[in-house]
């Protein structure tokens, strides 16, 4: 016989909060969802802003592959709660998903928005309470929870708890990093947090960056290492970022943390080998300007072109002064030295926090019976492209069924 339901503090409502919530609920616990925002699912809401790309349909093996060293210890709970299992989750709520032509899920809302919605009345009919303006603070000397609300410091007792606070990206969201410190004293250890999916410096020159802020360079490929990628990329007043900055950002963070600095290559016309571009440049520019000339024969764009003249100019020549074959060789891989990684503020996601050594297999704290993790605060990452989302749901519910097989021990 199982033991009768006991109250569960869940703190944090984002996704995977929310999805602890529920399936606590669904197991016949009384939940509390608490956050120290004034409305929940903050960085949900934004994530949907252009979007919401909920998940991807690739094959299982394929999909778990994207969370590296991580995939083995988040293997379990994606297959308990698989893509397909959030694809129907969505429809369920009465938001149909398709999928776009890269592969990934959306709803076919499009937004977060109304996802939101319609599981915040789910959660309400089955008796999830909210708790908002509500910043957790630790633990007070008996015990208790302790939050500090708009009326004063609260205690609260709760069978279980699960944290669910997220990274340190994004933090006028919601999620700050604050728990660090407080997990700490109680002697959870924490690998430090990390931008991850980030963008990068690069100390352009004056007359680049005003021309090309904000412009994009589409259809490229990125090159670092044995690792290529196709995509875009913007240029930003500081550096870099965009979608195939963030496919390869895992590892170019860790070279730049060894390394201080390193050199990304940039293939505007990926399309085109070196043999094709050598011809294309060798044609005769007549009374063109060079820009004109490479616009017209060779399909560049004018921030492709700002790119070449930035690289040639760090090297200390001219891009006029450059031999045809050294041109295309040029067009084929521009370098662009990347000086740091941007601010974690600025970041999709984060990197570091706890590790899995520090969780038994329900994603209950080892120091801290009855206390389970869900999300971003544990230590994974992955590429943009619905993996984020699907690992924080996914989580979520499998630190739900921990502190449901925990209540009834």
């Amino acid at each position: 016989m199982s033991s009768p339901p006991k109250n569960v503090a869940i703190i944090g409502a984002g996704p995977a909060g929310l999805m602890a919530a529920e399936v606590l609920a669904q197991g016949g616990a009384e939940v509390t969802v608490y956050d120290a925002m004034p409305s929940v699912g903050r960085k949900f809401l934004m994530a949907g802003r252009g979007g919401l790309n909920l998940t991807h349909s690739e094959p299982l093996p394929q999909f778990l592959a994207r969370y590296r060293e991580a995939m083995p210890h988040l293997k379990a709970a994606i297959e308990a709660f698989p893509p397909s299992g959030l694809r129907d989750w969505s429809e369920a709520l009465g938001q149909e998903t398709f999928v776009g032509s890269s592969g990934r899920v959306f709803p076919k809302a499009f937004k977060a928005s109304p996802l939101l919605r319609a599981w915040l009345r789910r959660l309400d009919s089955m008796g999830v309470k909210l708790a908002l303006r509500h910043r957790w603070t630790g633990w007070d000397e008996q015990g208790p929870l302790r939050f500090q609300a708009p009326d004063g410091l609260h205690a609260v007792k709760a069978g279980a708890t699960v944290l669910a606070l997220g990274g340190a990206s994004w933090p006028r969201l919601g999620s700050d990093g604050a728990w660090v410190e407080t997990l700490a004293a109680k002697g959870v250890q924490i690998s430090p947090l990390r931008p991850a999916n980030s963008g990068f410096t690069v100390a352009w020159s004056d007359i680049f960056r005003d021309r090309f802020e904000g412009q994009p360079l589409k259809g490229v490929a990125l090159s670092f290492g044995a690792h290529t990628v196709r995509g875009e990329a913007i240029i930003t007043r500081a550096g870099i970022e965009g979608g195939a900055i963030y496919a390869l950002s895992a590892d170019l963070r860790e070279a730049i943390i060894r390394s201080g600095r390193v050199t990304l290559y940039v293939a505007p016309r990926p399309d085109l080998d070196l043999k094709a571009l050598i011809a294309k440049v060798s044609v005769p520019k007549g009374k063109q300007s060079l820009s004109n000339f490479l616009r017209k024969a060779v399909g560049l764009s004018p921030v492709a072109i700002g790119l070449l003249q930035e690289a040639a100019k760090a090297s200390g020549a001219s891009l006029a002064s450059l031999s045809q074959p050294d041109l295309a060789s040029l067009i084929n891989a521009v370098p662009i030295e990347l000086t740091g990684v941007a601010p974690i503020a600025r970041a999709i996601s984060t990197a570091g926090g706890i590790p899995f050594s520090e969780l038994d297999g329900d994603f209950m704290l080892r120091r801290l019976p009855g206390v389970f993790v869900a999300g971003e605060m544990l230590d994974w990452e992955a590429p943009t492209g619905g993996y984020l989302l699907q690992a924080s749901f996914a989580t979520g519910a499998a630190a739900g069924r921990g502190a449901l097989k925990w209540l009834r021990t």
